[in-house]
């Protein structure tokens, strides 16, 4: 073989190499790009499936509420009434702000108590920049309930729905939760009425000092007006969009609800003829000797029913009384309440049983209560939590085509105030103080029963939860008008956008 021969050979050759290196390194780079591709592929569609998973908690609208062609209409979440519809709610954003220190309550009283208590706490844990604990119940009071604040309330909603406003723990940090078990910490109970500029000057430098500040006494300590208009609409988003109650309570109150409407319209009855009430109050007409007795008992036997001796028939006129059932049957005949009407009964056992009420269930016999309507196993979980069952006749009270409460303890007053939120719902005031005269007049034959029946009508045609403005006496607090039975600050206007008429 010549030389050149040997040249081109060699040069063939190597040409022959470097085209094969060549297409093993464009087909190893088209299998990098491959596996480059199919690994973007998984990571984007992981990242697609957990976005789709968080939007059903707290996505945007682009993730979740759309029906698709994979939804049918039977699976669409129906709005027969509140407990039924299916929210989906997006969280608001997280408020930041330098913490000031840990606010601890521990609430005073029955439901409606506690439950106007914990929005005026949100109220003053927001303005001083402050944690929240969530609140305590009263586990001491008459009622005697265990119920922590998660069996009664959506604890997880309070907190995500208030986070944009306040920041909520369900408890103290473990380092500060040690402090609180060894008795570290102030307690006291704040005055009562009181304006936020008291927990400013008072209130905060105590959290400031002590980092936890624990307030044990919650009711009536955040005055009705002269406040700014942040606290107000606050107080109103915690009571009618943050206290929500557990889907357990809500879904009963809807099944309740739903036979009631079979049955077409129906009147809530708040009648606060109970044990405690009357011996609390000290009203007993009506009464044998023997239960005036056992009522003066109970009253002596509670030391912080401060007021013992009592002329039950003075109060009755002054109108600081409960109507009792028979005198409540006369007031709804003058109402024209309609005989066939149901009558659902928010209250506990009515002192006296049947014999107390054998007056009005004569004049009204479709009287129920959620007791007669549901079977024992259903409230087999509620037995002996009377907060808890008070929750059930809350719920019925809020979606009655009438309510009518018998005197104006905690549960009337929040709930009108709640009924005006709603759209000013029927409900009746009853001025107790001109009636208790009125049926007096007329069981002694002064007046006829037309007569009885216009003044009546006349006298409650504008005390029916219209718009109207909070009475307001700024040096007596608890004559004034309570601002959950009106908050006004929160309210539209009535339809035509006419000014509140005063009361």
């Amino acid at each position: 073989m010549s030389l050149k021969s040997y040249r081109e050979g060699k040069a063939a050759a190597a040409a022959a190499t470097a085209e094969k290196l060549k297409g093993a390194m464009a087909s190893k780079s088209r299998m990098k790009m491959w596996m480059i591709r199919a690994t973007t592929t998984v990571l984007l569609w992981t990242c697609l499936v957990q976005l789709t998973a968080l939007g059903e908690i707290w996505g945007p609208r682009v993730l979740k509420g759309w029906p698709s062609c994979f939804t049918s209409s039977d699976s669409l979440p129906t709005l027969n009434h509140p407990s039924a519809a299916v929210q989906k709610i997006v969280l608001p954003h997280k408020r930041i702000y330098k913490n000031n220190g840990y606010l601890m309550v521990s609430c005073n009283g029955g439901l409606n108590q506690m439950r106007a208590a914990k929005c005026d706490m949100v109220a003053i844990a927001r303005y001083l920049n402050v944690t929240l604990i969530i609140p305590e119940l009263d586990k001491t009071s008459f009622w005697n309930d265990p119920s922590e604040f998660e069996d009664i309330f959506d604890v997880e909603h309070f907190i995500s729905s208030l986070r944009d406003e306040v920041r909520i723990l369900k408890e103290l940090p473990p380092r500060l939760k040690q402090r609180v078990d060894l008795g570290m910490f102030y307690s006291m109970p704040p005055v009562s009425w009181s304006y936020i500029s008291y927990y400013k000057h008072q209130i905060l430098p105590l959290i400031q000092k002590h980092k936890i500040l624990h307030l044990n006494k919650t009711d009536t300590r955040l005055a009705n007006n002269g406040l700014p208009l942040e606290i107000q609409k606050l107080r109103c988003k915690t009571n009618y969009a943050s206290l929500r109650f557990t889907p357990q309570i809500e879904e009963l109150g809807g099944r309740v609800i739903d036979m009631l409407r079979l049955n077409g319209p129906f009147l809530v009855l708040h009648l606060r003829y109970e044990m405690d009430m009357l011996a609390f109050s000290g009203c007993t007409h009506g009464c044998t000797v023997e239960e005036t007795e056992e009522l003066t008992r109970m009253r002596y036997a509670y030391p912080w029913w401060k007021e013992k001796i009592i002329n039950s028939e003075m109060k009755r006129k002054e109108g600081l009384c409960p109507l009792t059932p028979e005198e409540t049957a006369l007031i709804l005949k003058a109402l024209d309440i309609d005989r066939s009407t149901t009558i659902y009964i928010a209250a506990g056992e009515i002192y006296g049983g049947p014999r107390r009420m054998a007056g009005l269930t004569a004049d009204y016999p479709n009287v129920v209560r959620k007791e007669t309507l549901l079977e024992a196993s259903d409230l087999r979980f509620f037995q002996n939590h009377s907060s808890q069952m008070a929750a059930l006749d809350y719920l019925v009270s809020l979606e009655s085509d009438i309510f009518v409460p018998t005197y104006d303890g905690n549960m009337a007053k929040v709930v009108e105030g709640h009924r005006r939120y709603l759209g000013f719902r029927k409900t009746f005031l009853l001025d107790r103080k001109l009636l208790v005269e009125l049926i007096d007049r007329y069981n002694h034959g002064s007046i006829d029963w037309d007569e009885f029946s216009s003044f009546v009508k006349s006298t409650h045609a504008n005390r029916m939860g219209k718009p109207a403005r909070r009475t307001v006496m700024m040096d007596r607090p608890k004559e004034e008008d309570y601002f959950y039975a009106n908050p006004q600050e929160c309210l539209a206007r009535n339809h035509q956008n006419e000014p509140f008429a005063s009361r």
